[in-house]
């Protein structure tokens, strides 16, 4: 069997049901995925659902607490969801070389205290049923419905690599004034939005440190010309930060630490970071955020060679007309978010007529694509005030 821990392991597909923003989703996933659509239509919901898989089977973390974290069951349920309550996730993951093929599939609603309750668990292995639940041990104990086979390590021998996968989803959205506060980072660990963003490099073997910050600054060097070292250094209470030196007219140069490092600079930082750490799915939150469109337009280039490196699956939510400047983004990688009163919907652009029309016509994504997610009465905002 081919772990799907290994190199080249993605989510190739996404099916939902009543899920938050959405009544009904079925979506094909890239290697690099592009989630766009206009404000409130759900891009941080459809990246959650990645998240609450990686909850569920955490340390700490399992099925319950997954639910309660979001504000329980009446909170993950679309709003639009009628006749059928039952909230459903499933995904399907595929290694590179299409060795093993995995679906796991869950449904749940809630019990009458409010609580979480399984109504379905599968997992298929190359076409193999490996579990289907409720089953006959259920039925007599109908409380194990509480938790998952997934988050259990008695019960997921079978399918533990898939666990595995899902525990190995990493989510980023660098806020640069909890990286600029230290004392944020008490108690945190792997703090999505950057609490502890120090520690994590600091945790790090000193030689995949320095190879990695390396790295960054060669990179950086795009963005911010006159950096022309970068390293991390522990203060006198032992709390590590990251320095750069600057060229400057003084000859030596001279030094900063992340609290004088622009916004832009250290979401950038964080999202080189973020790429160079782990092999499996991230998950980003409009990366353009803070930096100059220049830089913005070779993003989607910089993440495909790591990924030709890699092999790792990125999924960002984006509204920047300049990251889907670059022509080497296909429709298939697109996908588009429309909302509407019965739940947003899904598609491809690629499967989107108009698109294709434009894409085929020369126009960039962007120019094909952005149109589509503009808000009728945008015209009306200038109005504000009078």
């Amino acid at each position: 069997m081919s772990a799907p821990t290994s190199k080249g392991t993605r989510f190739t597909k996404l099916s939902l049901e009543n899920w938050r923003n959405f009544s009904k989703v079925e979506a094909n996933l890239q290697r690099r995925v592009f989630l766009v659509g206009p404000n409130a239509c759900g891009k941080s919901n459809l990246l959650d659902v990645f998240r609450f898989l990686q909850d569920v089977v955490s340390i700490g973390g399992g099925f319950q607490e997954a639910a309660r974290s979001r504000g329980g069951v009446s909170r993950l349920r679309c709003l639009a969801a009628r006749r059928y309550p039952e909230i459903s996730i499933s995904v399907n993951v595929a290694t590179e070389e299409n060795l093993t093929e995995w679906e796991y599939e869950l449904r749940f609603k809630q019990d009458n205290r409010g609580r979480p309750l399984i109504t379905r668990e599968r997992v298929i292995q190359n076409s193999n049923l490996i579990l289907e639940r409720p089953n006959e041990s259920d039925q007599g104990d109908p409380e194990r419905l509480s938790q998952t086979y997934l988050e259990q390590v008695s019960a997921n021998r079978e399918f533990r690599d898939l666990a595995s996968f899902f525990g190995s989803v990493r989510y980023l959205h660098i806020v640069p004034h909890l990286v600029r506060d230290p004392d944020r980072s008490a108690g945190k660990k792997n703090d999505p939005f950057g609490g502890d963003f120090m520690e994590q490099i600091a945790r790090t073997t000193e030689k995949t440190r320095k190879g990695r910050l390396s790295q960054i600054r060669r990179a950086l060097v795009v963005a911010v010309p006159q950096l022309k070292t970068l390293e991390l250094f522990r203060d006198t209470r032992g709390t590590p930060h990251l320095r750069g030196k600057y060229e400057h007219w003084r000859p030596q140069g001279a030094w900063q630490t992340e609290s004088d490092f622009s916004d832009g600079t250290l979401r950038l930082i964080g999202l080189l970071w973020a790429v160079l750490d782990g092999s499996g799915p991230l998950l980003l939150e409009e990366p353009e955020l803070s930096l100059h469109s220049e830089v913005v337009t070779f993003l989607p280039q910089m993440v495909a060679r790591i990924q030709r490196r890699t092999g790792r699956q990125i999924l960002m939510s984006t509204h920047s007309p300049d990251l889907l400047s670059d022509s080497g983004i296909g429709s298939d990688e697109i996908l588009l978010l429309q909302p509407d009163t019965e739940g947003t919907s899904v598609r491809a652009a690629s499967e989107i007529e108009e698109v294709k029309n434009l894409l085929a016509g020369g126009l960039s994504p962007a120019e094909a694509v952005i149109p589509q997610t503009r808000p009728k009465d945008a015209s009306q905002l200038p109005l504000f005030g009078e």
